[in-house]
């Protein structure tokens, strides 16, 4: 098969090194000599995969720290499907050129909602069947994980297992007990490995709905099949893997760099945020460690840029150390150090000043919402006197060039609310105009609100495509000449609260999308609306009762994921929303008591305080 792509297929294809393998850094192992086969699925296309920190971890943890073997496989272009299809040849992995079929775990990596068309596509492509009760003793097993796992239903009916929490944390101990069942029946394999903490094994479980359409019971199976699913977490990042020899890829990916992950987890507590919710606690990577890991990545790899990633940079606790350790240490090398958007002060500019001694690049503030009111609602904890401090410091320290990033359709809003958001991109632009030494360039990035499981606003409704279009066409008539605002698809955000919060009734929708056509969602070029609505149409399904307002007495469909955090705290988060109060961050005032340290077992580092464990 190799042969034909090389001479046949490639070269017919848009960027034809998605397919080929063979990348610096590469690790291919022996399958004669491997204990357990799998291939790690990104359902997205190869710049996009390539760019996730999160599989990067698992395919060196899984190739250098065990017997086991893990190669790579990614959604091809709608080009190179219709040559795949066309000539019969099956999806592939990069390492070894085998089809998806031979593998005994295909595991997916799912970090948004609309990928689940893709993930249909890919199991058709590697000639897998796709609903889990049509899979036999010599079928692979399907597993998934990722932020989207934390609910799971909408997805159930594809996947034999998910992976709840940390990968890395589980990965291992699930592959051994795929090795260790392997020519039992498929049913009792299953069984087994719903016994490991942090696998979801859907099959194992009955749910049924109320008349409303609400959940009513969930019924397991069988016994041993646990009534809840707690997520595996990583207590102490020094001594997690961490990969010092990253696949350098053949072309340009989104984010073509070295990455330091310098903590997991956030505390600040945006109520909008699901990954500040089920990413918790805190967890930091020390200093000395990651300096030895930048050196060890810049040397095998080439880079001539590192980032520091995490949910909340800035708020590591010796990041201004660490930076200024990075920055001197790599500044003659012509290595620059890149940080993601920053909070909205002072500290933030300051460093970013520091980072970008070596190029200066666009600056990225996240405000989120257009109004005091509103940032309160939502817990960003940031004023408007913040911003425009920050702002100052930006143009005085020589940056032309501002991004924002807002929220609309967010909870209680109000037209006041959408009208402050150009207001303060005026008064941003006006402040350029003022300090800067030529005209500046603002620009906007404008997000719908989309209600996520296990955050406070779980309960929250979402705004309908004709109310966020209206809200955009009220923003934008407001909008000032030079001043660049990008919206997202309302119609796509809808559709992704949908499956965010949906239960198994869906994958019947979901199914039938992909019979139409459906692929690549998240992708404006291939995004079919009337498709999917159609495909409700045909099962009666309603959208909109997914994206309504939930009752707290509701049984919501990921209720039985427990992420650590407590109902009753999202709950009162929530109230706590509707009232405008705010909570702070648990590192700087003492425990919110979220109830995570103490379901989990580890300790947070409060400072000036003890342990809430």
């Amino acid at each position: 098969m190799k042969d034909k792509l090389f001479r046949d297929i490639l070269p017919r294809v848009a960027k034809p090194a998605r397919y080929s393998g063979g990348e610096y850094n590469m690790i291919k192992k022996d399958w004669n000599l491997s204990r357990t086969c799998m291939v790690l699925a990104f359902p997205d296309v190869y710049e996009v995969g390539m760019s996730h920190l999160g599989s990067r971890i698992l395919y060196g943890l899984v190739n250098e720290k065990s017997e086991h073997l893990v190669e790579r496989t990614f959604a091809p272009w709608p080009d190179m499907e219709s040559l795949m299809r066309a000539e019969n040849i099956p999806l592939y992995s990069l390492e070894s050129f085998r089809p998806l079929a031979d593998f005994e775990v295909i595991g997916f990596s799912m970090q948004y909602e609309l990928s689940i068309s893709n993930v249909l596509n890919m199991l058709s492509l590697g000639q897998v069947p796709l609903w889990s009760g049509e899979r036999r003793d010599e079928h692979p097993l399907i597993i998934a994980g990722g932020p989207v796992a934390f609910n799971p239903e909408p997805m159930a009916e594809f996947f034999d297992l998910f992976i709840i929490g940390d990968g890395e944390e589980v990965l291992l101990e699930l592959l051994d007990a795929v090795e260790q069942t392997r020519g039992i029946q498929r049913s009792e394999r299953l069984l087994r490995m719903a016994a490991i903490e942090g696998v979801y094994v859907p099959s194992l479980y009955q749910v049924t709905y109320n008349e409303s359409g609400s959940v009513d019971r969930r019924i397991a199976l069988h016994p041993p099949a646990p009534e809840r699913i707690r997520k595996r977490v990583v207590k102490d990042l020094d001594q997690a893997y961490f990969p010092n020899q990253p696949l350098v890829p053949h072309l340009g990916i989104i984010h073509d760099r070295a990455v330091l992950e310098v903590m997991r987890g956030c505390q600040r507590g945006c109520r909008f945020c699901q990954a500040g919710m089920v990413y918790r606690p805190v967890r930091e990577r020390s200093p000395g460690l990651l300096k030895d890991q930048a050196r060890r990545q810049l040397h095998s790899t080439g880079y001539d840029e590192l980032s520091l990633a995490s949910l909340s940079t800035l708020d590591y606790s010796a990041v201004l150390s660490l930076v200024k350790d990075l920055v001197a240490e790599n500044r003659a090398k012509g290595v620059g150090v890149a940080l993601p958007s920053l909070r909205v002060d002072a500290f933030s500019v300051d460093l970013a000043n520091e980072v970008q001694k070596v190029r200066k690049t666009t600056l990225t503030l996240a405000p989120e919402a257009g109004s005091q009111r509103l940032r309160d609602i939502i817990n960003k904890n940031v004023s408007e006197e913040q911003l425009y401090e920050a702002v100052e410091a930006a143009f005085r320290s020589g940056w032309l060039s501002l991004k924002l990033y807002f929220m609309y359709g967010l909870p209680t809003e109000t037209e006041e609310d959408l009208l402050a958001i150009p207001d303060i991109l005026q008064k941003v632009q006006a402040i350029g105009n003022r300090l800067a030494r030529r005209p500046v360039e603002i620009r906007a990035s404008l997000a719908c609100f989309v209600p996520k499981a296990h955050t406070p606003f779980q309960w929250q409704g979402q705004d309908s495509i004709e109310v966020l279009d209206e809200k955009r066409r009220l923003i934008s008539k407001k909008r000032r000449k030079n001043i660049k605002i990008s919206f997202h698809d309302s119609r796509v955000s809808f559709l992704e609260g949908v499956i965010a919060r949906g239960d198994r009734r869906l994958a019947r929708v979901i199914h039938r999308a992909w019979e139409k056509g459906c692929k690549f969602d998240g992708w404006s070029e291939y995004f079919n609306f009337e498709r999917w609505m159609e495909a409700f149409a045909e099962f009666g399904v309603a959208p909109e009762s997914y994206t309504a307002d939930r009752s707290y007495g509701d049984k919501l469909p990921w209720d039985f994921i427990d992420i650590g955090v407590s109902k009753e705290f999202l709950y009162e988060e929530n109230e706590k929303a509707l009232m405008g109060e705010l909570s702070w961050d648990c590192r700087e005032t003492g425990c919110n008591e979220c109830g995570i340290c103490p379901a989990l077992g580890v300790a947070l580092d409060i400072k000036g305080e003890e342990s809430c464990v």
